[in-house]
């Protein structure tokens, strides 16, 4: 019988499950981001432009050396979905200590790069010379903190392949509002600059792995911790690796033509840079939102495919890709029709404001599209594939982007920043397109097998 916090997503309305599983993920992603957006906000109103833009440069080059780990994350969380919707409490059980002690090596592997090697990366990245010592600042102070950023994740999909999304919230929500309460003490009262926004992000993420650890060791259930028994258990190894390392693998492939496109984009000036900055911390709450949608579809189909409930999955992709259209068009138009009030809360700047609002009128309004990309994706991996998805996304989206910059970028009339931001919508849409195609093939072999595994019986 399922807990008050869990879902059972094998039975009645997908499309109402949906939403309880997601709106409450969907909060605790806009809370993740406020991490970011609070450090941002503050300092561009208490510090100034030029520390806000140096923080703001720097989200791609945190994608770039988190989403590697990250992504081991959507291997944990479909392998514990299975094991959940098989009812096997000893593969939950293994699924649990393995990708525990798995998040703290990450998070460690994880600090010792980033501190390392983030100014050298920067400079590759041709950062503004007047952000690149603040950039780096902030930086190495934000890697220490990645095992805890780490052990969040990957509980937290332990979390959600029960259906548990509830929880997470409430230790981010708490988490939040300590980003917020150490951001303002330690930029405006103690003049720390950035040094002060990455100690309170550190601090923050601390707090929020501590309530999920402390949360896990308390559960009484299948997804109960026992730090004794932490351990690595091969074969889930093998099963998060198969499923996580492509995804993860995907994400640094994503974040890297991302990490070119902030190239480009820094060559046209701190305003330019600062304007983009701004944009973009708006545009991750929509991303983040729709992302929710790619999340469910993983731990939807992750719990189907262990309860063997095929005859449901196609509802899942319906639902979701619904859900995920609406979304987007719904938060990114509205982004973009409030964009000046809402960049004005980074900047005062009219001149950094315009440059936001050339990012936005594109990226915005055509969000949707990544969107039900993701959703692909994520049905993709829920099944258990997730090596097609990542070829597919490294040909398609991140592909088109370099092939784009090499090319349409250096055509004179179109060397400008909106040039840039239109070869993201193309890429979307050309790879949804291959991706829907790739799962129609997956799903006809899918039923296949089923259909032979039932004869046998």
């Amino acid at each position: 019988m399922a807990k008050s916090y869990e879902i059972d997503m094998c039975s009645g309305s997908v499309l109402k499950k949906m939403l309880m599983f997601s709106l409450p993920l969907m909060a605790s992603g806009v809370l993740q981001l406020l991490f970011n957006a609070a450090d941002v906000i503050v300092l561009g109103r208490f510090a100034g432009d030029n520390s806000m833009g140096a923080v703001g440069s720097t989200s791609s080059l945190i994608n770039l050396l988190t989403n590697l780990f990250v992504g081991l994350a959507v291997g944990v969380n479909v392998i514990a979905a299975r094991a959940h919707g098989a009812n096997s409490k000893r593969d939950m059980e293994e699924a649990v200590h393995t990708s525990m002690l798995l998040s703290a090596i990450c998070g460690v592997i994880l600090a010792v790069a980033g501190f390392v090697f983030a100014p050298q990366i920067l400079e590759l990245m041709n950062a503004a010379e007047s952000q690149l010592p603040l950039a780096s600042q902030y930086l190495r102070i934000y890697f220490l903190g990645t095992p805890a950023l780490m052990i969040y994740n990957f509980g937290s999909a332990i979390l959600r392949a029960v259906g548990d999304t509830k929880r997470p919230l409430y230790f981010l929500t708490a988490a939040g509002v300590l980003n917020v309460i150490l951001n303002l003490i330690f930029v405006i009262l103690f003049k720390m600059d950035v040094s002060g926004v990455a100690l309170a992000t550190v601090i923050s993420q601390c707090g929020s792995a501590f309530l999920t650890v402390l949360c896990l060791i308390k559960e009484k259930g299948e997804i109960h911790l026992e730090l004794k028994n932490l351990r690595i258990i091969k074969r889930v190894l093998i099963g998060i690796i198969r499923v996580g390392l492509p995804a993860g693998l995907q994400g640094c492939i994503f974040s890297l033509s991302n990490v070119l496109i902030q190239s480009s984009v820094n060559i046209f000036g701190d305003i330019v840079v600062d304007g983009n900055s701004a944009a973009q911390s708006i545009e991750g709450f929509i991303y983040m939102a729709m992302n929710t949608f790619y999340q469910a579809a993983i731990s939807f189909t992750g719990q189907h495919v262990g309860a063997k409930r095929y005859d449901r999955i196609p509802r899942i992709l319906f639902c979701a890709l619904g859900c995920v259209m609406a979304t987007g068009l719904i938060l990114g138009w509205s982004a973009y029709l409030f964009g000046h009030q809402l960049l004005s809360i980074y900047s005062g700047s009219p001149e950094v404001i315009e440059a936001g609002i050339t990012r936005m009128q594109v990226i915005c309004t055509t969000y949707f599209f990544c969107g039900m990309m993701d959703v692909m994706v994520g049905m993709m991996r829920g099944l258990g594939y997730s090596t097609v998805p990542m070829i597919v996304s490294l040909i398609g989206a991140c592909g088109l982007r370099i092939l784009w910059l090499a090319t349409i970028f250096q055509i004179p009339d179109y060397h400008n920043t909106l040039s840039i931001y239109i070869s993201y919508p193309v890429s979307w849409a050309i790879t949804f397109m291959v991706h829907l195609i790739c799962y129609c093939v997956i799903w006809g072999k899918v039923k296949r097998k089923q259909k032979l595994s039932e004869k046998k019986v």
